[in-house]
This record gives C-alpha cells, sequence and structure tokens, in this order.
C-alpha cells in the first residue's frame, strides 16, 4: 500500500462509485478510453458519440479509482470488476477503496461514511491530477445517495465533468442480468450498444470555499488523508479517532461562506454609487473582487469593445470618420451628371489648387451656395479631389491643440465643429446620401459593440421642405442596413443595434422652433418605435429654457421624452432651467452641476442623467487629460465627484468622427480623465447606466438591458474563465 503523494505529471483520473451494478464502470471506461477499448464502435450514433467526448476535453484516463462499499453485493461486484480488468490485462492502475462499516447504505451513519470516503477520494485525485491534469466523476453507479455525493465532489472539487450512462427500461437480458466480464472486452454488438447512451451531465469549478481560510488553512490532502490504495486490490478505509472530518469541515465552510458572501455583498452595496448588473453576483468572489480592484486601461480596449454598450448622445452629423465621408461623397458625385460636377469643380478650384492651405472662412463660402444638391456636390469634390494631407490639415491641425476650444478668441465653438464641416448637413442635404451614410452609421455600431443607440440629428436642415419624410425615410434606410428601428413586428428581430432618433431644436434658430417641435411631434405619431423625443442643442447663450417652454408644450402632451445641452461650460442655472422649465429626463453634458450640489442632489432623487462625453468635454471646455500635454494645467474632469454624488450618467462619444473616438475610447477617456481613475467594476456600470437611462418604453428597456446583460456576463467568463460563485 503506497501514501498519497502528488505527482508531478499531470494525471487524468476517472473516479467511480460502485453498486451492485458493476457493469457501468466498462460503460463509462470504454467511452472515455476508446484507445484502451473502444466498446461503442458500433454504436448507431458513435460519430456523435466521439464529437461530444472532444467537445467536452475528455481525456482518456492514465487510472481508474472507484469507491464502494464492505456489503456482499459489492463485494461481488468488485470481483466481476476486477476479473474484467485482468481480461483487460491491466491496461492502468484500477484502484479500489471499500468504505469500512458500510454495506446497503441504509442508514445516516453509513451514508456518512460513504460521504466522506467520496469526498476524501475526489480531493486527492485533484491533488494527483495537478494543476494540468483532469478529474472526471461517474455519477452512475451505486445507490442514489452516492450519486448525489459523488455529484457534490465533483462540484466542490472541479470535476472536469460528470458522467452518467442512460439506457431503455427493461435494458436487453444480455445487459441486465448480471453480464459477464468478457462481453466488454471487446467493442459491444451494435443491438447492445445502441441501448447504452453515455453522457456528460455537468461540470465543476474548484469551490472558493476551500481556500478561504475560515480555519487558518486550504483545504489540502494532507489535512484529510486517505492511503493510496494498490492497483487492482480493494482497500478498506475509516477515518481514525478524532480524526478531522472533510464532511464537516466543508459543511463549516460553507456556513462561514455564506457570512462572508453577506458581509461582502452589504459592503458593495454600501460603497456603490452606480447600481451593477445584479447577474454578475452569481460570480466567483474572487473575480468580484478582482473587478472592484483592477483599474481600467489601454490594455482593456479590446475588452470593452466586445461588450455590449449604449451610446445615448451621438449627433448624425459628426459621427463619421474621412474614408465613410468619401464614400457617401463618392455616391453623391455618381449621382450627379456631368454639368453638375463640371459646376463643382470649377467652384472649389481655388480651394484645391490653394497648395492645401484654405482660408479660415471656406466653409461660409460652401454654405453660401443656395441650391442644397449643388452645396452637397461642391463638398463631395473637395472629399474626393482634395489630397490626405489638405484635409488633414485644413479640418484638423488648424484647429489644434482641440483643448478648451470654446474659449479660443478665433471661432470659438466653429473651431470644434470644423472636422465636421463636409458632413452631416452638407452630405445629408443630397438624395444620395442617404443611403451610404445610414450603412455607415449602422457599420460603425457594429464595430464599436454597440447594441444600442441613440441617433440626434436636424431633419428641418436636412430636408427642410419635408423633416417629417426625411426620419421616415432616414429610418428605413437604417432597417435596411441592418438596425433595429422598433419594428420588429413588421420586418422580423434585426442583427443590428436598436437604434432610436432624437430631434435636434437648435436655439440659434428661435424663428423655426415651434414648427420643429410639432414635426418632431408629427414624426413621433409616424414612427413611435424610432423618434423616442427631443434634444434642445445649441449655444446656450442664445436661448434659455425658461423661454422655450411654451413652443415645447406639444412634446409634452405627445410624452415625447426630453434632453436638454446645459451646462457644458456655462452657468448650473441654465441645468436648474433645463429640469425646472423644460422637464428634462436627462441633460446633454451638465459639467457645471459640481457648482451646484442642491440641484445635484435633486437630479439623483429624480433620476436625471447626465450625458457625459469626455473627449468633446476635454476638446470644448477644457479639462485635465494625461494623454494630452497641453492640458495639464486645466481643471479635473468631474466624473470622480459625479459618482461620489451618486448621480445617474452615461457615457457617451457625442461626435466620435470629430473627436475621433468610439464608444470604447470614451471609457478609457474617461478612466485617464477621472482623478483616481475606474475600476472595472465601477467600469461595467456606467455601461449599465447606458442601457437604464434609453428612451425606449420600459417593456423595450428592459429587454435590450437583460439581452446586453447577459453579454456582459458572457465577456466576463469568456476573459476569465470563472463560473458561478
Amino acid at each position: 500500500m503506497m501514501s498519497l503523494v502528488q505527482s508531478g505529471t499531470p494525471r487524468a483520473i476517472l473516479l467511480c462509485s460502485l453498486g451492485a451494478s458493476w457493469a457501468v464502470i466498462p460503460e463509462v471506461f470504454g467511452w472515455v478510453a476508446p484507445g484502451v477499448l473502444d466498446l461503442y464502435a458500433h454504436h448507431p450514433r458513435a460519430t456523435a458519440l466521439v464529437s461530444a467526448r472532444a467537445a467536452h476535453g475528455l481525456k482518456a484516463p492514465d487510472e481508474l479509482w472507484v469507491c464502494t462499499t464492505e456489503g456482499a453485493q459489492a463485494g461481488a461486484s468488485v470481483e466481476r470488476l476486477q476479473a474484467w480488468w485482468k481480461m483487460l490485462g491491466a491496461p492502468l492502475p484500477l484502484r479500489i477503496w471499500r468504505a469500512a462499516d458500510t454495506d446497503q447504505l441504509a442508514d445516516e451513519a453509513e451514508c456518512r461514511r460513504m460521504r466522506e470516503l467520496m469526498l476524501r477520494l475526489a480531493l486527492a485525485a485533484t491533488e494527483c491530477a495537478g494543476e494540468d491534469g483532469q478529474l472526471v466523476v461517474s455519477l452512475a453507479g451505486g445507490r442514489k445517495t452516492m450519486s448525489a455525493d459523488m455529484q457534490d465532489a465533483g462540484l466542490v472539487f472541479g470535476a472536469a465533468a460528470m458522467l452518467h450512462v442512460v439506457g431503455p427500461d427493461p435494458l436487453p437480458d444480455e445487459l441486465r442480468r448480471d453480464p459477464p466480464p468478457a462481453l466488454f472486452t471487446r467493442p459491444l454488438p451494435a443491438a447492445l450498444a445502441g441501448a447504452v447512451q453515455p453522457l456528460v451531465v455537468g461540470s465543476g469549478s474548484r469551490s472558493e470555499v476551500l481556500d478561504i481560510e475560515v480555519t487558518g488553512r486550504r483545504v489540502e490532502g494532507r489535512h484529510f488523508p486517505v492511503p493510496m490504495a494498490d492497483a487492482g486490490d480493494a482497500l478498506s478505509w475509516r477515518a481514525t479517532a478524532g480524526e478531522a472530518l472533510l464532511t464537516e469541515e466543508l459543511a463549516r465552510r460553507r456556513r462561514e461562506s455564506q457570512k462572508v458572501w453577506g458581509n461582502f455583498l452589504t459592503e458593495m452595496e454600501e460603497s456603490d454609487s452606480q447600481a451593477p448588473w445584479p447577474s454578475l453576483f452569481r460570480l466567483d468572489p474572487r473575480l468580484l473582487a478582482r473587478l472592484r480592484a483592477q483599474r481600467l486601461g489601454s490594455g482593456d480596449r479590446a475588452w470593452l469593445v466586445g461588450l455590449p454598450k449604449a451610446d445615448l448622445h451621438r449627433h448624425v452629423g459628426g459621427c463619421l470618420d474621412r474614408p465613410a465621408q468619401r464614400r457617401v461623397a463618392q455616391a453623391i458625385w455618381e449621382a450627379a451628371d456631368g454639368r453638375s460636377r463640371d459646376a463643382a469643380m470649377q467652384g472649389t478650384r481655388g480651394l484645391l489648387e490653394s497648395g492645401g492651405r484654405w482660408p479660415w472662412d471656406w466653409p461660409q463660402a460652401l454654405r453660401a451656395i443656395q441650391e442644397p444638391e449643388a452645396r452637397a456636390l461642391a463638398g463631395s469634390a473637395l472629399l474626393l479631389h482634395a489630397g490626405d494631407a489638405a484635409l488633414e490639415f485644413n479640418l484638423y491641425a488648424v484647429t489644434q491643440p482641440r483643448i478648451g476650444l470654446k474659449a479660443h478668441p478665433q471661432g470659438g465653438f466653429a473651431r470644434y465643429e470644423r472636422p465636421g464641416e463636409l458632413t452631416g448637413s452638407a452630405q445629408l442635404i443630397h438624395p444620395a446620401a442617404l443611403e451610404p451614410y445610414a450603412g455607415a452609421l449602422v457599420s460603425q455600431a457594429n464595430e464599436e459593440g454597440l447594441t444600442y443607440l441613440e441617433l440626434r440629428g436636424s431633419p428641418h436642415k436636412y430636408r427642410p421642405h419635408d423633416p417629417v419624410g426625411f426620419i421616415s425615410d432616414f429610418a428605413a434606410a437604417l432597417r435596411r442596413a441592418g438596425a433595429d428601428i422598433g419594428k420588429a413586428e413588421e420586418h422580423g428581430r434585426a442583427a443590428g443595434p436598436r437604434v432610436g432618433f432624437l430631434c435636434i431644436v437648435d436655439r440659434r434658430q428661435r424663428a423655426g422652433i415651434e414648427q420643429v417641435v410639432l414635426d418632431a411631434v408629427a414624426a413621433h405619431a409616424r414612427l413611435p418605435g424610432f423618434v423616442l423625443g427631443l434634444d434642445l442643442a445649441g449655444d446656450e447663450g442664445t436661448a434659455a429654457p425658461d423661454a422655450l417652454a411654451q413652443a415645447f408644450t406639444p412634446a409634452f402632451e405627445a410624452c415625447l421624452r426630453i434632453t436638454i445641452h446645459a451646462g457644458e461650460g456655462e452657468s448650473a442655472h441654465n441645468i436648474w432651467q433645463a429640469a425646472y422649465h423644460l422637464h428634462a429626463d436627462r441633460i446633454g453634458h451638465g459639467l457645471s452641476l459640481s457648482r451646484h450640489p442642491a440641484l445635484a442632489q435633486r437630479f439623483r432623487d429624480r433620476g436625471i442623467a447626465l450625458e457625459l462625453c469626455p473627449s468633446s468635454n476635454r476638446e470644448v471646455v477644457g479639462f485635465r487629460d494625461p494623454a494630452h500635454s497641453e492640458s495639464r494645467a486645466l481643471p479635473d474632469y468631474p466624473l470622480r465627484e459625479f459618482l461620489r454624488a451618486g448621480l445617474p450618467l452615461s457615457l457617451c462619444t457625442d461626435n466620435p468622427g470629430i473627436s475621433r473616438t468610439s464608444a470604447a475610447d470614451e471609457y478609457l477617456a474617461a478612466a485617464r480623465m477621472c482623478c483616481d481613475g475606474l475600476t472595472l467594476w465601477e467600469t461595467l456600470a456606467l455601461v449599465r447606466q447606458g442601457f437604464i437611462h434609453a428612451f425606449l418604453p420600459a417593456a423595450e428597456r428592459e429587454r435590450v438591458r437583460r439581452a446586453a446583460e447577459r453579454g456582459v456576463y458572457d465577456a466576463l467568463l469568456s476573459r476569465w474563465g470563472h463560473g458561478h460563485a
């Protein structure tokens, strides 16, 4: 008899229980060890069995371990098993343990002795197997209590697979009436093989209760020893008097872990300002602790991209990068006749031949072209015929450094908008732009991992004579591109993101605000699942919210959701007016809310969310970002302050084409700009907020949120490979 020692070589161990029906062991062994005994070579579903074995990663065992009782029936089964093993040529070690003082497991004491042996063997097997080995357990042999105890052992100690064999009742006589050992030394005939179906019924992941030091130590085999049975022999085992029992230790640790887990959850609840995804509490506590401790960094970008995300603040006009803008421009160009293209080239010749440096006021010259399609064609001429260097210089370089642009003496906010001068309304005024533009938006969202997206735009600028018609055509183009626009009942579930639209009301166009609101209400009536609300945008100094309340009355009556650009470097009083006069459901930016604690508390109480856009906030208002040396002397971004206050907020992109950002990059920017960074746990909570504050009807919002939660949970398991707590 050998002592139990951990092998330096990884091993695969098959641990089985044995009762009166000894044949279940060769029936399991003959599936997982085809190189020794391919019992199911003639099975009607032999190919499927091979595939299932590979799919579950089952390794051929290096040792076969069996535990059973000392009863007469079990003794007969052991003799049959040993005879079969000798006929096979004893191809690998067969080790058999019998729980002393047990027979039919007819009372609690016998069951307790059997359970103790089974748990010790599972612990010993995992240590013998090593980290790169494998423990596989069979639930097929013995009484139901043995099967239940073996399953518990597999779950606690981390069995790679739990196996069973099933068949019809009754089995064929050849299998049912004490089959001879010789029957299982070669492949079963097809008729008999087809009556047996081996399968995997589950797996386990090493329980954290084995490692928490509630009694001052981890659970290790040296504390709960069991002698190693000699190969081919049966060893009778009992715990010595006064010896610590593994069953009692596990029960104690489970009780203690519940206390620890409860305290952990309480601590998390008290310390979290943003509510997390509920399903994450099913994860291993060790993973939860890691998520709460690890800071988000640039190395997490791919993981961020893969997470389901929502973007609640993205302007249609500022979305596209230059390659996408050029694809739209090409569609516009190809739709025009030769005379119109010649006129566009003639009108832009001065810029195209300027040596790459255009005058500062070149956008005004384009906007001065009265005929909309001619204006779009002129912009397309620049995109298609100006070189990359010229476009890069005149759209971006002339506005560098892109920090605090709103306060710049030349251009102010227009400097921020300069990279978007050749896209947005400059293209969407042309009918040929709609299809490629919508396709680019959906492709962009898919590439960024966005499963929910609220676009906002100004239809009265894209099609002044028929803004409602534009919205309808835009929705149809998005649907053709693969987006879900809220008409699933008509078109089936779309593969792309769920997309909604917010109509922008521009403060700077006071005379037309009433009509813009009425058009938005009409569009919502036509497309209620697509047109979700209104956005008041534009320079905050041009019109205070209280002066616009009357114009917004039709939107209030239609129950449209409202978001307001406010507090973007301006007084917190503007945010107060947006909340109280225009009944804002969300606030775009709201950065100066940090200077109004009472209003911040009101926002938290009412659940009014902030739409923070770190990159554009840095570019427009100016905040410190370690990635931009020019920002060193600027104030800290108020994100940490908002988080501590428990304010509802989400991270958004604003104008990803203008700021050259994406949804994932905004989380990374937020982590850099936040005074002490963001943990992965906080990041996930912020991702959740994007879905919680979507302008969807409650039932659909919950559906979208639940789908995202499943994706987040799966992404965590995929990255870290931890299972349930």
